[in-house]
């Protein structure tokens, strides 16, 4: 079946809203590194920091190229798309909904209490989010496991997930239009920005994840093809 307007007007809007943030290189159905995922619409922002170098004795500020960060978005244009061939229930519905709400008590604790667990990026501050995994909580992984658990019924496939556990990129996206996606659904660690007139407003910010630079340079060599 061939590409619908719907799904072909959401990935244009994705890469507009990309171009505005700052992303300069980006490109439709790319391919992923290691993860053999394909990605609805793929970026990358080019970044530079400032460097001390020493020319005829004196020390000056230069600004050299460093390696960039890198966005992926997923389009889905009706429910039916993100739920095909799940064994969506209202059961699994509501339980999931008290996980999620479970999560966001239990993480507004934990960040009161381990302060450390912060991930402070000076690059982009707007994204700083909390490492909650590498605290060994034990009641927070099973919560964690059970929601992704729970997702992967919902949407009856592990793309999302695997994408996020990869780390194929430092920010993942949802593109969707209005009011077919509940808040407790979205994807464990993804952003969701839907179509509001003639583009789309962001909803949910996505969590910044610690992309190698390997997959970051995959990502740029394959945009460049």
């Amino acid at each position: 079946m061939g590409e619908t307007a719907g799904h072909k007007l959401l990935k244009l809007l994705a890469a507009q809203w990309a171009k505005e943030q700052g992303y300069r290189t980006i490109g439709y159905e790319i391919s992923l590194p290691h993860c053999g995922c394909r990605a609805d619409v793929a970026a990358y922002r080019w970044a530079s920091e400032l460097k001390t170098v020493v020319f005829e004795g004196k020390k000056l500020r230069q600004s050299q190229a460093v390696i960039g960060s890198t966005a992926v978005f997923e389009c889905k244009q009706a429910r039916g798309d993100l739920f095909k061939d799940s064994c969506q229930t209202v059961k699994t519905q509501q339980e999931l909904q008290k996980m999620q709400a479970s999560r966001a008590t239990l993480e507004r604790l934990l960040k009161v209490h381990h302060p450390s667990a912060g991930l402070a990026d000076s690059l982009f501050q707007e994204y700083e989010s909390f490492d909650f995994s590498a605290l060994g909580h034990q009641g927070y992984n099973r919560l964690i496991q059970r929601i992704a658990a729970l997702q992967n019924a919902l949407l009856g496939k592990t793309k999302f997930e695997t994408l996020v556990r990869y780390r194929c990129a430092n920010l993942f996206y949802l593109v969707t239009p209005p009011h077919i996606l509940k808040n407790y659904e979205l994807p464990h660690g993804w952003g969701h920005l839907v179509k509001k007139g003639e583009g789309l407003e962001l909803v949910q910010k996505p969590q910044w994840l610690e992309s190698s630079e390997g997959s970051r340079l995959g990502i740029l060599q394959r945009l460049a093809k």
